[in-house]
C-alpha cells in the first residue's frame, strides 16, 4: 500500500492520483499530520512538502519524481515513450507545465478573492496564460495525447491545470481563449478513464476552494 501525502485542493498530488489510478496501484490519502509544512510533518518529510509519497518506508517527494518512480515500480501500462527523442521531448513537455504553465496559473491565487484582487495584474496574468497555452500548441501536437495514443506522465498534470482555468474563468471573469488544438486535447483528457476519476473527486474540491475563496457557487 502507497500512502500519498496529500490535501485536497492540490494540484500536483492530483497529477500523481491519475497515475495511481492508471497503473491501478493500492494507494490510501492521508492529510499532512500538523497540517502541511508542518513540524510534525516535516519529521515524516523534511521539506514539509505536498505531494509526497510513503512506499514501505521509502519516502518520495516531487511529482515528477513521484510519478517516475510509479512507473518503474508498475511498468505496465508503460507510460513514457520508448524512442530516446520522443521520451525526451515527452520530458520536455511535462516540465513545460510544471515551470511554466502551472506557475502563471498559480499566480492567480492571490487574486481569487475580490476584497483582494488586483486586476491589473489579473489582466496581464491572462495574457500570460494565454501566450503559455500559445507556446504549448506550437510545441505539441496530442495524438489525442502527448505522445499518441495513450495516456503518458507527460500529460497528467495539463488535466488539472486546465480545470484551474475553466473553474477560475467565471468568477474572475477570465478572458482566457484555448486553441483548438489544446481544447482538443483537454476534451481527450477528460475522456481518459483515469483522468475523468480524478476530477470527478477533484472538481468538488476545486469548487469548494472556489466557493470559500470568491463567495460564488461553481
Amino acid at each position: 500500500m502507497i500512502r500519498l501525502y496529500s490535501i485536497p485542493p492540490s494540484l500536483y498530488s492530483a497529477k500523481v492520483r491519475i497515475v495511481l489510478r492508471a497503473k491501478q496501484l493500492d494507494w490510501e490519502d492521508v492529510p499532512p499530520p500538523g497540517g502541511y509544512a508542518s513540524d510534525p510533518y516535516k519529521e515524516i518529510v523534511p521539506s514539509g512538502t505536498l505531494p509526497a509519497i510513503d512506499h514501505g518506508g521509502f519516502v518520495l517527494v516531487d511529482s515528477e519524481a513521484i510519478n517516475e518512480y510509479l512507473n518503474e515500480l508498475a511498468p505496465q501500462p508503460r507510460m513514457w515513450p520508448q524512442d530516446i527523442v520522443e521520451r525526451a521531448r515527452a520530458r520536455a513537455l511535462s516540465r513545460f507545465h510544471d515551470t511554466r504553465l502551472e506557475p502563471a496559473v498559480r499566480a492567480l491565487f492571490g487574486h481569487v478573492d475580490p476584497a483582494g484582487r488586483n486586476e491589473q495584474f489579473v489582466a496581464d496574468q491572462v495574457k500570460v496564460i494565454s501566450d503559455r497555452l500559445g507556446q504549448l500548441a506550437r510545441m505539441a501536437d496530442p495524438a489525442p495525447f502527448l505522445t499518441g495514443e495513450t495516456l503518458s506522465l507527460a500529460d497528467c498534470g495539463y488535466p488539472i491545470t486546465f480545470t484551474f482555468i475553466e473553474m477560475l474563468t467565471e468568477p474572475m471573469a477570465l478572458d482566457i481563449v484555448f486553441p483548438e488544438s489544446i481544447a482538443t486535447y483537454f476534451s481527450a483528457l477528460q475522456r481518459e478513464p483515469s483522468v475523468a476519476a480524478e476530477l470527478d473527486s477533484y472538481r468538488p474540491a476545486l469548487a469548494a476552494w472556489v466557493e470559500a475563496t470568491t463567495g460564488s457557487k461553481q
